[in-house]
């Protein structure tokens, strides 16, 4: 599957806990991380979402929020990767961070400049990335 998305991770659905509406649904990476994503119950049927099938979790790199000194029970994101700056790049206005936790699990980010400097972002330094599970897009082969 080829998407634009930059953060792209395979894996195996855990669980899926129904409701009226949405759906959870929880992806154990191949890295054995654990990605939260919320869809529809209706796209969770068309997919056939259930405990052992193959789903990709797709995140946006502006979706994706930076934070330094970040404590993951403080937050509402689902999603919270703990780790290290492990690649860097400023463009004119906005940068390109990549957050590796210690999972090996690495999400990419797009944040402004300002936020580099007012974060004090440097490769090794330790952030966290985080996102919502409403801005995880999930998908299948097929």
């Amino acid at each position: 599957m080829k998407t634009s998305a930059r953060n792209q991770f395979s894996g195996i659905v855990g669980q899926v806990t129904a409701g009226a509406v949405n759906d959870e649904v929880t992806i154990e990476t191949d890295g054995g991380a654990q990605i939260v994503a919320t869809v529809t119950h209706d796209s969770a049927s068309r997919l056939g979402l259930k405990a052992g099938a193959r789903a990709v979790a797709l995140v946006k790199a502006t979706s994706v929020i930076v934070m330094v000194d970040a404590d993951a029970n403080k937050v509402s994101a689902r999603n919270v990767v703990d780790g290290k700056v492990t690649a860097l790049t400023k463009g004119a206005v906005n940068a390109d961070v990549t957050i590796t936790g210690s999972n090996g699990l690495a999400v990419s980010a797009i944040i402004t400049n300002n936020s580099v400097d007012r974060l004090g972002l440097a490769v090794g330094s330790a952030a966290a990335a985080m996102f919502k599970a409403s801005s995880v897009i999930v998908g299948i082969d097929g």
